[in-house]
């Protein structure tokens, strides 16, 4: 049976992943809607080349192009997500929501409806709108499957267990790119030595975020929501080599990991493949890594936006969103050579433990509205006092 998909990013590099998958199978699967915000010409090439009816293209002004150079009459070119009730007719088989930052929000909220499973690979969305997100899952009874790495060995792991067996969850960080270095040592490093991940190809902002551990802070905050645990019961741990994933320690006294080669396409093939049967060519045992793993607890000397772990509200609030908008800020501002790399970590921990932002852990996002809102009120504030 073919199964209808669609993908939100398809120009990144999780939308490229997944097509790539898709290629080599390319008969059993009917792609219903693509989008991108501005990478309009990589778009129609792969509308053109999938034979996908249905683009949306964020940017106004690349959208507007689009429209006057596109040759191929078949390709409905959109410019919002309110058009997916005219898209969609009845409910497809499975969406990846794979739109970088805040602005995937939106769309993953508005397509839930429309799809049986969804895949979520945007940090900010489960981060910032869970329990939007959860609301949505419910009412249109679509199931959600994680991408990241971490949260797809959590819950491969699981496989359905019930979280109250659970009695631990450890996630693993590669330390990135400083890992052996000093804090002083890192306090002035160039943006391509903060770009440069031993181990996993990324794009520039997760890059940087990697190399600060304040990927790790975000995706300790997406484990505490999706398997609806609590914070005392997720710790990180520092894996150099990225191949332990996550570890699960239950209630019965066993351990369970899960391993894998440092690839998103794996986490991104078995969300595709849910329930059937199909070969991933994968490398062979790396016996090497596993008998030197070198697990390590994190230097918060040298890592110091974990500190942030400690007051992280129980329940999720509009505070997630303030994290979110600073870090994103601070980020920017770094790759612009604004702020040295020390300052990231250093403005974080000033801004979100200002009374200004601490009130927001006790307000909880209503709607959608609530979240951009504030993000950007935050974003002003944080360029006004770090520019």
């Amino acid at each position: 049976m073919i199964k209808k998909i669609s993908i939100l990013g398809s120009t990144g590099s999780i939308g490229k992943n997944l097509l790539n998958i898709i290629n080599k199978d390319k008969n059993n699967f009917k792609i219903i809607l693509l989008s991108a915000k501005k990478n309009y010409k990589l778009l129609l090439k792969q509308a053109n080349y999938f034979n996908v009816r249905n683009i949306i293209i964020t940017d106004f002004n690349s959208y507007k192009i689009a429209k006057e150079i596109n040759k191929n009459k078949k390709i409905n070119i959109h410019n919002d997500f309110d058009v997916l009730d005219k898209i969609f007719k009845n409910k497809i088989d499975y969406t990846m929501s794979s739109i970088i930052g805040l602005e995937g929000l939106y769309p993953t909220l508005k397509i839930i409806r429309y799809t049986k499973l969804i895949a979520i690979a945007n940090k900010e969305a489960i981060i910032c709108g869970w329990s939007l997100i959860k609301k949505e899952l419910k009412n249109y009874k679509t199931q959600f499957l994680p991408v990241d790495s971490e949260h797809f060995s959590i819950w491969k792991i699981l496989n359905f267990k019930k979280n109250k067996s659970i009695d631990k969850i450890f996630l693993t960080a590669s330390g990135g790119p400083f890992l052996y270095k000093s804090s002083n040592q890192i306090k002035n490093v160039k943006i391509s030595e903060a770009l440069n991940h031993p181990n996993w190809k990324m794009g520039k902002k997760i890059s940087i975020d990697s190399a600060t551990m304040m990927n790790k802070v975000f995706e300790v905050i997406e484990t505490k929501n999706i398997f609806s645990t609590s914070y005392k019961k997720i710790s990180i741990l520092v894996h150099p080599k990225s191949y332990i994933h996550a570890i699960v320690k239950f209630h019965d006294g066993t351990f369970q990991f899960l391993a894998h080669e440092a690839t998103m396409k794996i986490p991104i093939f078995n969300t595709l493949y849910l329930n059937r049967y199909k070969k991933f060519k994968s490398k062979e045992l790396d016996i090497e890594t596993l008998n030197n793993l070198k697990l390590q607890k994190i230097d918060k000397k040298l890592f110091p936006v974990i500190n942030i772990l400690k007051s992280l509200p129980s329940k999720t609030s509009l505070f997630e969103t303030v994290l979110v908008a600073t870090n994103d800020e601070l980020v920017k501002l770094f790759l612009k050579g604004k702020i040295n790399f020390y300052e990231i970590a250093n403005y974080i921990l000033r801004i979100t433990n200002s009374k200004e932002f601490q009130k927001y852990k006790k307000k909880i996002p209503k709607n959608i509205r609530d979240i951009h809102n504030l993000s950007d009120y935050v974003r002003l504030k944080v360029n006004s006092l770090c520019v």
